[in-house]
């Protein structure tokens, strides 16, 4: 399949229409979220004029150039929709100008890797901010295979993201029936406090385990890839995750409302940082698996962070965890 190099400013132009007839509303109004899509605006609008805001036209795509304090990711999204929307003024609004020669969708698909986020982190510049500008972003080099090619990966990927929303559907309405047996349970039969069946691990990394096996803890309860710079770190001191063990991090603020939490899941040891409290269970009497389908409950974060105590950050300490009283069946 051959290739054919160019400069992304030859084959796109920018777009500077604004709403200064008035004839779209604060309902028009979007943001743009890192997860490359526009969103509804979080900005209070009250008493805001929106004759300079920009409007993004079908077939149009729209980044905030600012790239500072955003998880080293750009936002940036494309209006495959039939109407038009308003963003910030601030925003850059773009186009395809060489449709000869460039496919919109597969542009967005080139949008949505991951290398494009390093590429724009590593390009943005500033000191009190950094910025990805209009002029970095024409200078971009991108190989191109012909249109007909450019389709065909586009249906691909059209049908793998659908195929992925059917899942992820499914999992809600999963999550959904999950949420209402445990709720049904709660109604039914008395609850226990759990303390009394967790058993709190403290064992340390005196097994040689790598930085491969380092793991954060995210607020989606899941153990992640670390995000930490581990060059020269020691991990002597990280706690060991055994498999079908739990760890969760008692600090919950900031942390949009939600408690950072994670289930090993897998036949693996894993290493946590050593402020982090693992644990697991006395299992005659409480499956972990059953414990984290009562963790993953939006329920169990509003009771977190209810409860957790302190002046400059809140914690949810270990006491407040054993705490908490659930549905056991005998």
């Amino acid at each position: 399949m051959a290739l054919t190099k160019y400069k992304l400013g030859k084959l796109i132009d920018p777009c500077d229409e604004r709403n200064a007839d008035g004839v779209y509303t604060i309902d028009d109004i979007k943001g743009i979220s890192t997860g490359k899509e526009f969103i509804d605006t979080k900005a209070n609008m009250d008493g805001v004029s929106l004759s300079s805001y920009k409007v993004v036209n079908p077939q149009e795509f729209a980044y905030v150039a600012d790239t500072s304090r955003r998880g080293e990711k750009i936002a940036i999204a494309f209006n495959d929709s039939e109407k038009a929307i308003l963003i910030s003024s601030i925003y850059t609004v773009f186009r395809v100008s060489r449709a000869d020669l460039l496919n919109s969708d597969y542009l967005f698909m080139y949008f949505n890797r991951t290398e494009f986020d390093r590429y724009a982190r590593f390009n943005s510049w500033g000191s009190a901010r950094e910025t990805f500008d209009w002029d970095t972003m024409c200078d971009i080099d991108i190989e191109l295979p012909d249109l007909p090619t450019q389709q065909k990966y586009v249906d691909i990927y059209n049908a793998m993201v659908v195929n992925q929303q059917s899942y992820e559907r499914g999992l809600e309405d999963l999550k959904l029936v999950c949420d209402g047996y445990i709720e049904d349970l709660r109604s039914k039969m008395p609850c226990e406090r759990i303390g009394q069946y967790l058993v709190e691990s403290d064992r340390r990394n005196s097994i040689g385990l790598t930085v491969d096996s380092v793991r954060g803890l995210s607020t989606s309860k899941e153990m992640i890839s670390t995000k930490a710079d581990m060059n020269g770190v020691g991990l002597d001191s990280y706690k060991v995750v055994e498999p079908r063990q739990i760890a969760y991090v008692p600090d919950t603020s900031r942390r949009g409302e939600k408690v950072s939490l994670g289930f090993n899941n897998t036949d693996e040891e894993f290493l946590v940082s050593s402020i982090y409290v693992v644990f697991g269970t006395r299992q005659e009497y409480l499956l972990p698996e059953y414990l984290m389908m009562f963790f993953t409950r939006s329920e169990f974060d509003r009771y977190a962070r209810f409860n957790s105590w302190g002046s400059a950050r809140e914690t949810f300490d270990w006491n407040e965890m054993c705490n908490i009283q659930i549905p056991l069946t005998g």
